[in-house]
Order: C-alpha cells, then structure tokens, then sequence
C-alpha cells in the first residue's frame, strides 16, 4: 500500500484591526479633503446669506425710519393749522396724531412684512432650495385661504381704507346704518361704538355700507318756534335774535358757537299757527346742547315778552261712523201681532155633505 501525504493547509489567519487612532486619522483627512474642495462654495453662501441680512435690516431700518418721519411732518402740519379757521373746518390736531399713528403702524409692519419676507425667500434660494413647488403651494393655499376668509379680507381691506380715508376716528359720534353712537376704538376688522344707552356696538368694517360722521368738521342747530299766527312778527324776531345774542355772550356757549343765531324766517304758515325757524352753526357734536339751551332760553324770553308758543293740535284718531239704531231692529213680521193676518193663509177646502 503507497501512502500520500497531501499539504494540510493552515487556516486563514484574522487581519489585522485597524488602530483606532489610524482610524480616526483616516476620517480627518477626509474631512479636510472635502473642506479643501468645497470651503470655497460654502464661503461663498455664508458670505451671500450675511450680505442678504444686512440688507435686508439697512433697508427695513431706513423705511421705517422714512415713514416715521413722513408721520410727524404730517403732525406738525396739523398743529400749525390747529386753533385757526381752516383748522375749524378740520379735524384737530389729536385727530390727526392718532390717525397718523394708525397710518404709520399699518405702513411699518407691510414694510417690514415685504423686506423681511422677500430675504427670506432669498436666503432660501442660495441654499439652492427650488423655490417653486413652495411659491405654488403658498399661491393654492392663499387663494384657498381667500376664499375661507373672504369676509376677513374685505373687513380688513375696509378697516384699511377707512383709516387712510380718515373718515372717522375715536372721539367721533357716527351713524354707521347698523348701529350709531361714540367711536371708542377704531380696528382694522372691528369698529367698536357706545351707544345713547350705554350699549357697546363691535361693527364690522365691512358690513359698513354708509358713514354719517356728526363730530367732524361743524355741526348745525335748528330750533323751530311755533306761535299763534296773529302775533306780531317783528316783535318774534326781535326777542329770538336779542336770546341768540345774550347765548353767544354766554360762557361756554360763546365757545360751542362758531356762528351767530340766525332767525331763517317763517317754515310754515297755518290757519291756527306759523312756525318760525332757527339756525346756528356749532362745534362737532354741540348741536344738541345748543338746541336745548336755544329753547329753554327762547321759553323764558317768550314768557317775559308775552308771546305765547303754542304746540301743533294731536292728530284726532279717525272716528268710526256711529252705528245704525235700525240695525239692531229685526224685520216686521207678520206674527209679531195677533190682530195681522197672514200673509200667506192657508186655504180652507169647502167640505161637502156626509
């Protein structure tokens, strides 16, 4: 028998671990290897976003600064007409302050909304993020978020108009159709009134449909006086322009009134009394007050000088035609005596003999 030896082959023998430190001496070369390709890149950006910031705040800075300024020229134009005539017909200085106030709040933060949004996107950009699918999906939800919020938008729209429009402000006593009262805060969405009875009305600025302001520019008193219309006219006119005379004389009524009281001559002549008309031009909002001094002055004159005023006659109610005393009586009937006949008798057959 022939024995073969064959090889025994040794196992593989394990390889060698890596040293941690040729490890991580392995990585940091790689990280320096990148770094020293795209350091360039990355400078570049970094110097691009910081370069869009500043910017973006100098200009943000020097908008809001410009309006600021822009509100107080417009403030100082109002106090230099303040206390003057034209000034008169105008809203006060206070007024203005706080409608320039609104003003520039509203134009700070649009600015500050524009610039601030605009590098952003811009920032976005040099980071190389497609900036399309997120403009589209902003422009689909803004139109999404219109069409939800349609009564939002045009109450704010209307806030924003009224307030440049200065069609009313705090302080001003307004008839808005849905509700009227005092101004006591003027919203962009919500315009807040208190009433005559103390009622707070929250109205919004785009239910509006018609304003009547009653506190801006002057305001008007009328006053009609009925009398008997044998009264002397002369004498009536008289007495009216001597009680508008001592009223303006008067304090604080000489400060309410921005005109004399004129007596406007007769509003209408009946056969039991003529009605003559006064007139005065007051402060925003005085009108009231004049009209109620006016008569209780006029009541007074009236009563020393002898001239009675007397008031339109009630409106009779309609009377209702008395009723008929025939109605309640019945038709004569025949059975109604014993002595009448029938109308219709009933005939009586002749019998004939059994």
């Amino acid at each position: 028998m022939f024995l073969s030896v064959l090889p025994v082959q040794a196992p593989p023998s394990p390889a060698p671990e890596p040293h941690p430190l040729q490890d991580a001496h392995k990585r940091a070369t790689l990280a320096a290897s990148w770094f020293e390709q795209n350091w360039s890149t990355w400078l570049g950006v970094g110097l691009r976003i910081l370069l869009i910031i500043v910017i973006a705040v100098v200009l943000r800075t020097i908008i809001r600064r410009t309006i600021t300024r822009l509100i107080d020229r417009m403030n100082r134009t109002a106090q230099a007409v303040d206390g003057t005539a034209l000034g008169g017909l105008l809203v006060n200085a206070e007024r203005r302050r706080q409608r320039s106030q609104a003003i520039g709040s509203v134009l700070r933060s649009v600015a500050s909304f524009l610039v601030l949004g605009t590098a952003a996107l811009m920032i976005l950009s040099a980071f190389k993020i497609n900036l399309a699918p997120l403009l589209a999906s902003a422009g689909v939800a803004g139109v999404a978020i219109g069409f939800g919020a349609r009564n939002l938008v045009t109450d704010f729209l209307s806030g924003v108009f009224m307030i440049l429009e200065d069609q009313y402000g705090v302080g001003d006593t307004i008839d808005a159709g849905v509700a009227s009262g005092e101004v006591i805060e003027v919203g962009l969405r919500v315009t807040k009134l208190r009433g005559d009875n103390g009622a707070i009305w929250y109205v919004r600025n785009g239910e509006i449909k018609r304003i009547g302001n009653l506190s801006q520019g002057w305001s008007t008193a009328h006053v009609d006086v009925t009398v008997r219309p044998e009264e002397d006219l002369d004498e009536v006119r008289s007495t009216l322009v001597e009680v508008g005379r001592s009223l303006a004389a008067d304090e604080p009524w000489n400060e309410r009134l921005w005109g004399p009281v004129e007596v406007l001559g007769l509003d209408s002549v009946l056969l039991d009394s003529m009605v003559v008309h006064v007139s005065a031009k007051t402060m925003p909002g005085q009108s009231v007050t004049i009209e109620r001094e006016l008569r209780w002055r006029i009541k007074r004159a009236f009563d020393r000088a002898g001239i009675p005023i007397i008031g339109q006659a009630p409106a009779q109610p309609d009377e209702e035609p008395a009723p008929d005393p025939a109605a309640s009586v019945s038709a004569p009937s025949a059975h109604a005596s014993a002595a009448a006949e029938p109308l219709n008798p009933t005939p009586v057959r002749p019998q004939g003999p059994k």
